[in-house]
């Protein structure tokens, strides 16, 4: 008997080592080919979920979304809408007898089966952002419209002049004129009311030159009904001067003054002059609850919630005295809870508060989740999670503190093919003896007795953070399939550590979170012996690139350096970037009021001391970050002889969003990091 058994334990042995063997290490192609999940709803029952699944085909370079069903208790996954062009965005309608989605431009409703194909608007300028009133009368949406135009007719008239047009010159009286990757042009969004019944549209804001929602700092709820669909609550930034504002600010209208070719009367609800976004009205429709920030000028502030009492209009600040940053806000179907997201250390965490007493709940602290649903019996919430390990899946948390379940598992199959470690954190001494949090991530198939090149990845934002997620772009697990040791560190600035640890960077771009920085790298260095400290590279973007741009200019530590979409002179970014109020906020000024400031800070005045080899990235159409930063960096270090190389993607932005430009993009970088390892 125990002889049988010993060899059972034996040949059990020896098929887990053989099916550990069948892993393999993760490659650049693996994440187009993870199954993308996007927006999702729950039908009014909370029996099914619909959810958009995106997809990509690297030989054709591009993606495409789908509409998929699940069974709310993760049973019986079927397609919706599968064709070779993208359906999203699906909303079952009040009565749950049918789903609106968004295709060709507009937006359509078909049966549970997918049949019976029906268009809802038909709008020449499009229809997107669908959010129905309780009773399915009446829908909200959001298009890109001249806003003195009162009807399509006008706005297609518009569109055929300028097209016919042998004047392609622009004329532009105004900040801001370009956000992100795109021109401003004439056209604002503003929010349409449709009367299906009545067969008509109403433009809420027309003749204003305002946006809904707003051009920036917005929320995934931006507009919407009351319970009794007598109300509609939405966000707008009615400043002069977009480019310089976070002002956004909530606006209710009430139905009943809606008229055909006028502008709704409507009336502002928040007091703040910093940015209010996310209307969310409790079930009963007494309150409406949004977020707020305090302080003007400044992105990211800490986000509080506010409950605003519509009988009597009163405030009342219910986040006060916690030190969160609030995402979601998500009612109890009785009204008597909040629950939100917000960001915890490396995790995006969900917690309960108590709307009467305050009284604050974590209920699901570890991962990165987002995206919650209430089922209709208040037992169940609905929502994304992700960890570095696994793409963004549904999940379900009893509300009862029974814990959370997996629902969907696109890519199950995919991810047993793949060697993942576990993220591991440390904490460093940073500057004034701050303690900063480090990710780190060992290589697949990792030896203890072996020596591994290391990484160190800066973040963006700068008030930002390296979390526990799936990154489809910078993604942790990716790099350390190469045979590297990753850290990746939160200092200064970064969101998860409280709002004075935000705070600790503006104006210290190159300051305390450079000593933060360092000091997580030497830490690591010092205290993982499987780390070989001839070979350590370090890469960022945005202000990530700006750190590597600062790093040149004040250590020759690492080996080589990757600065992606990187700002390099303060001064001419200020001139050239479209959103205002982060530099003035970062630098307290613009480069004529405060010129000590964005000198001090900027890495093109430490050019005398670049030694390390750097490879520099950029997109054409990066706004945010103009192309100029990249091309003043590579113009220094090929006019002082530093190896470098500059990639340059004409039809990319800050970010690179093609599957063969993405590969590329991987490639270039690691067979930098590979050209100067010491052997």
């Amino acid at each position: 008997m125990k002889v049988s058994i010993r060899i059972m334990f034996l040949v059990l042995m020896l098929v887990n080592i053989s099916f550990a063997q069948q892993k393999r290490a993760m490659i650049p192609e693996d994440l187009w080919a993870m199954k993308r999940i996007g927006s999702f709803d729950l039908s009014p029952d909370g029996k099914i979920i619909a959810f958009t699944v995106t997809t990509y085909d690297i030989e054709k370079n591009k993606g495409n979304s789908d509409i998929w069903l699940i069974d709310s208790d993760g049973k019986n996954l079927r397609p919706l809408k599968t064709s070779d062009e993208n359906e999203s965005n699906p909303k079952f309608s009040p009565d749950g007898k049918s789903i609106a989605y968004e295709y060709k431009n507009n937006i359509w409703l078909c049966d549970l089966n997918g049949k019976n194909d029906v268009q809802l608007t038909n709008f020449y300028t499009g229809a997107s952002g669908l959010i129905w009133s309780k009773d399915g009368k009446k829908i909200l949406f959001v298009s890109e419209v001249y806003p003195d135009c009162i009807d399509q007719e006008c706005n297609e008239q518009k569109d055929k002049e300028k097209e016919a047009s042998k004047i392609k010159a622009k004329i532009i009286d105004e900040l801001m004129f370009r956000a992100w990757n795109r021109w401003r042009d004439e056209k604002r969004s503003h929010l349409f009311l449709y009367d299906i019944e009545k067969n008509e549209y109403y433009d809420l804001i027309l003749n204003t030159k305002f946006d809904i929602p707003p051009i920036d700092l917005g929320s995934n709820q931006d507009y919407t009904f009351s319970p009794d669909g007598k109300e509609i609550a939405f966000v707008m930034n009615m400043d002069k001067v977009i480019a310089t504002s976070t002002n956004n600010d909530v606006f209710i209208i009430n139905v009943s003054d809606i008229k055909k070719g006028k502008p709704a009367p409507y009336k502002k609800i928040s007091v703040s002059k910093g940015n209010d976004n996310q209307p969310v009205y409790s079930p009963d429709g007494k309150y409406i609850a949004f977020r707020s920030m305090s302080r003007a000028g400044f992105e990211a502030d800490k986000q509080n919630i506010i409950l605003y009492d519509r009988a009597t209009g009163k405030l009342r600040n219910l986040t006060e005295k916690i030190d969160l940053s609030v995402g979601q806000i998500l009612w109890s179907p009785d009204g008597k809870y909040i629950y939100f997201d917000a960001a915890n250390q490396i995790y995006n965490s969900i917690y309960r508060l108590n709307v009467e007493t305050g009284d604050l709940l974590t209920f699901v602290k570890d991962g990165v989740n987002e995206d919650m649903i209430m089922s209709p019996n208040g037992e169940l919430i609905f929502f994304k999670r992700q960890k570095t390990t696994m793409p963004s899946e549904i999940f379900a948390l009893k509300t009862n503190g029974g814990g959370i379940e997996q629902i969907t598992k696109l890519n199950s199959e995919l991810l047993s093919q793949i060697q993942f470690n576990e993220p591991e954190t440390f904490w460093s001494e940073g500057a004034q003896g701050a303690k900063v949090q480090s990710i780190l991530i060992k290589p697949p198939f990792f030896d203890s007795k072996k020596k591994y090149p290391m990484i160190f990845l800066i973040h963006g934002g700068p008030q930002g953070h390296w979390s526990d997620d799936f990154h489809y772009r910078w993604n942790l697990q990716l790099f350390a399939a190469k045979g590297y040791v990753v850290v990746a560190p939160n200092p200064r600035g970064s969101t998860g550590y409280g709002q004075k640890f935000v705070d600790e960077i503006s104006g210290d771009w190159g300051g305390k979170v450079y000593i933060d920085l360092m000091n997580a790298c030497d830490f690591a260095i010092d205290n993982f012996k499987f780390i070989d400290s001839k070979n350590i590279f370090a890469a960022g973007a945005s202000y990530g690139g700006y750190m590597i741009n600062w790093i040149l200019g004040h250590t020759d530590r690492f080996n080589a350096l990757v600065s992606h979409a990187g700002v390099y002179n303060l001064e001419s970014m200020y001139g050239t970037t479209e959103e205002l109020w982060f530099p003035e906020w970062e630098f307290n000024g613009t480069p004529w009021t405060n010129r000590r400031l964005y000198e001090l800070w900027s890495p093109h005045r430490y050019a005398e001391n670049f030694k390390t080899p750097t490879l520099v990235i950029h997109g054409a159409n990066d706004f945010r970050v103009p192309e100029g930063q990249a091309f003043e960096l590579f113009t220094t270090l090929q006019r002082k002889g530093v190896p470098s190389k500059l990639l340059y993607f004409p039809d990319e932005y800050h970010f690179v969003t093609k599957p063969q430009n993405s590969l590329l993009w991987w490639k270039t970088v690691f067979d930098w990091f590979e050209n100067y390892k010491e052997k």
